[in-house]
């Protein structure tokens, strides 16, 4: 019998009203007891392990990921993502269905599942394709892909323009209580834009993509949910009109989701023209919290058109990122999430146009929402917890995001006042894509455990 006592952690567990110094104890992957001071009888001969002056939450959940495997595993692969996402704090990720091939029938789920058994460090879901080859043309078997295991379904990397075919697909999730995620972009309004329309992209002599772009398909997405009494969630929020509009839905009884990202909370289209233009814009918003703390008081320096910046959606302008924070402070972006994108370095290494799209972010992410979220007062750390454990286990219908007596003992420790510059060639991924590159950061997450195993550990 495998028996752990995690001793003098501040236990921080939204989904049971938790928040109290105390103890876990953890029998044969399970969560045995939970309390101030466990009863002696019951820790009897366990591994005794101190966190005192850290932060013992459920396990995190990341529920935008790209593993990238099969089919460009140059970039990634299940075995060094997920052991990234550990790194990064997390004890589950939803993986997306834009692989090669793309997850859109049920041979293809499993295979993926049976190499997350064998290679993942971490829990992994899979999200299945709304359309068959992601083309938006036909419709995936999505009976047959939840059968397979999937807990969601998305053309992620796409966006479905048929409005009828994603009526009737919303329809059929409906009928299996399967969320639909929706990467939201009018292919129509972007175009051939590869920066934020605005101030920014007129300067630089980049094509503009228009906020419209996002904004069309999150009313779309809203008159579905309304419709159809579905559940929807927007992938990637980035547009301060999308927030106003899933506010209003939301106070209307509207089931509508969103989530955005680390990159749409920190920084702005104004990155694309320097670090010199970005700090002088907006950066202080950041780094003010760092004002006299020694080795973490240097601010990163980048040059004009670097491809690390480059995402889908593209940055926003800081007036969008004003309206990211409020959404998260007042709970209309439910969710924060990496969209880990890894790519490989020769395919940034191009001209801005020809770069993809994506950044990586799953060993940033945790630092990042609790410097510039929870070390802002923006949110207080229950709500930041919150948005990564309860509220994704809920819309995912997992039982994952809870301390309770008999679930997994999938655990995320943090240590909220550690200081530290991130390195991306000290990194679990394989890929390096990150504007993040050299930042400061203020608190991480130090350890964690899945189903009672220790997979990530600092101390």
């Amino acid at each position: 019998m495998s028996l752990v006592l995690l001793q003098d952690a501040r236990i921080l567990d939204p989904a049971n009203g938790l928040d109290e110094t105390g103890e876990l104890l953890i029998r044969d992957g399970k969560i045995a007891a939970v309390g101030k001071a466990i009863p002696a009888e019951q820790t009897a001969g366990a591994e005794r392990i101190s966190l005192k002056g850290k932060v013992l939450c459920p396990g995190f959940i990341d529920m935008h990921v790209h593993l990238r495997e099969p089919g460009q595993t140059a970039k990634e692969t299940i075995q060094t993502g997920t052991m990234a996402a550990a790194h990064g704090g997390f004890t589950s990720v939803v993986c997306m269905p834009n692989t090669v091939p793309p997850l859109d029938s049920p041979s293809a789920v499993t295979f993926v599942a049976e190499h997350c058994h064998r290679d993942a460090a971490v829990n992994v879901f899979i999200a299945g394709a709304i359309s068959k080859g992601l083309a938006g043309e036909e419709m995936a078997p999505i009976g047959g892909l939840k059968k397979s295991g999937v807990v969601a379904i998305t053309d992620d990397g796409r966006c479905i323009q048929n409005n009828d075919l994603m009526r009737r697909s919303v329809e059929y999730a409906q009928i299996f209580d399967l969320l639909v995620m929706d990467h939201c972009q009018d292919v129509s309004a972007t175009s051939d834009g590869v920066m934020h329309a605005g101030y920014w992209s007129t300067r630089l002599g980049l094509r503009g993509w228009p906020s419209l772009g996002e904004e069309i398909i999150v009313a779309r997405d809203i008159l579905l949910a309304k419709t159809l009494g579905a559940r929807m969630y927007c992938q990637h929020v980035s547009s301060a009109e999308s927030v106003a509009m899933i506010r209003k839905a939301k106070a209307e009884g509207v089931s509508i989701y969103a989530e955005s990202c680390p990159h749409y909370i920190t920084l702005t289209d104004a990155s694309l023209a320097g670090s010199e233009a970005f700090w002088e814009e907006d950066g202080k918003s950041y780094f003010d919290i760092f004002n006299g703390i020694g080795k973490t008081a240097a601010r990163p320096e980048w040059k004009r058109y670097n491809t690390f910046f480059k995402m889908n959606p593209p940055l926003g302008s800081a007036e969008d990122r004003k309206a990211i924070l409020e959404g998260l402070k007042d709970g209309t972006i439910d969710v924060i999430s990496s969209d880990h994108a890894p790519h490989c370095g020769y395919e940034k290494e191009v001209e801005f146009d020809l770069a993809p799209f994506g950044v990586i972010g799953l060993e940033t992410e945790i630092g990042l929402a609790l410097t510039g979220l929870y070390h802002r007062g923006i949110l207080t750390l229950p709500e930041l917890v919150r948005k990564f454990t309860t509220v994704p286990a809920g819309l995912l219908g997992i039982p994952k995001g809870t301390l309770s007596v008999g679930a997994d003992a999938d655990l995320t420790v943090l240590d909220l006042d550690e200081e530290w510059i991130y390195d991306t060639t000290q990194g679990a991924s394989k890929s390096h894509n990150s504007p993040f590159n050299g930042w400061p950061i203020k608190g991480r997450a130090v350890a964690v455990w899945v189903a009672g195993k220790q997979v990530y550990g600092k101390q």
